[in-house]
């Protein structure tokens, strides 16, 4: 156990101090921060209650022999248990909201983030997506920023995880939207029946088998579930694909990240034209296709996934 910090008073003291705890002891950062000093603020500021927007100006404030305790310990929880820090907090922000977070579900970080401030234009027309799904939902993260973004919108939430599926329906009731966004226990669309939405919405997993074993500590933490997309990364992936197109309305469209699995996806499905969605604050491996498009190349996906 690392001694106990000498000499630290104030919130900046201790954010300093954390960030080089975390920089010496060789963490991963990449579930919400991308490094020790921004890993720092977020669990400092989570142990005091405090809001990541706080004002420059307390961050001088000076901490209780409690809160310098509690502060102290949850740094060197991030380091001893190479978990993400959302799980340590029960907390984590997407698209500038709060979620509650467990380890039943992945830690928001999906670029998604980016489309849904635009409402998905030009993909879809706003004004004219009323039903849209959120598929392997998990958190229920994008689902319910969608429902913030769109108040005109009715949101179903869909996982094949009933735990999952739990946080889900606390963040609907969190954020108070339980008469627009519904959690439905569903593997991919089965219990979906004849429903109909003008923009589906998938972050499935989609890590190939060999590269999800090589990641780091901090993603073998998040549920394997949520990540394992098989030899490939692509088995829930052409699962989607080869479905969606029966889930749309008309004018609809289908939003999927893939992730790095997307160069094995035009390899294997080479005549099908994805587009490509460029983010202006980084991110990559997210598509969209038309209804028209999922239909007409649905052989296309069922010849990539390597069914008859």
């Amino acid at each position: 156990m690392q001694d106990r910090p000498i000499g630290l008073s104030t919130i900046q003291d201790f954010i300093r101090w954390g960030a080089s705890r975390f920089a010496q002891s060789g963490l991963f950062f990449g579930h919400g921060t991308d490094n020790a000093i921004d890993e720092a603020v977020e669990l400092v500021l989570a142990a005091l209650h405090l809001p990541v927007d706080l004002p420059g100006a307390y961050r001088e404030a000076r901490l209780t022999p409690i809160e310098r305790s509690r502060v102290a310990d949850l740094i060197e929880r991030r380091i001893r248990e190479r978990r993400p820090s959302a799980y340590l907090t029960g907390r984590a922000r997407f698209a500038g909201l709060d979620f509650l977070i467990t380890d039943d579900v992945l830690v928001p970080r999906s670029p998604i983030a980016e489309l849904i401030e635009s409402a998905f234009s030009p993909w879809v027309d706003p004004e004219a997506t009323h039903r849209v799904l959120d598929l392997c939902t998990g958190s229920g993260c994008i689902g319910i920023a969608i429902a913030v973004a769109m108040p005109w919108a009715q949101v179903d939430l869909v996982d094949i995880c009933p735990k999952a599926l739990a946080v889900a329906s606390a963040n609907v009731r969190g954020h108070g939207l339980e008469s627009r966004v519904r959690a439905v226990h569903s593997d991919l669309f089965a219990a979906l029946a004849d429903a109909e939405y003008d923009l589906i919405v998938a972050n499935p997993p989609y890590v190939a088998a060999e590269v999800l074993a090589a990641l780091p500590d901090e993603f073998q933490a998040e549920p394997a579930l949520a990540l394992d997309g098989g030899d490939s990364g692509l088995d829930l992936v052409l699962a989607i694909l080869g479905q969606a197109g029966d889930y749309l309305a008309e004018h609809g469209a289908l939003v999927l990240e893939v992730g790095d699995s997307g160069e094995e996806l035009l390899r294997r499905c080479p005549d099908v034209p994805f587009t490509w969605v460029d983010f202006e604050r980084g991110g990559d491996g997210v598509l969209v296709l038309s209804r028209d498009q999922l239909i007409r190349h649905n052989r296309d996906f069922v010849a990539g996934s390597g069914c008859p």
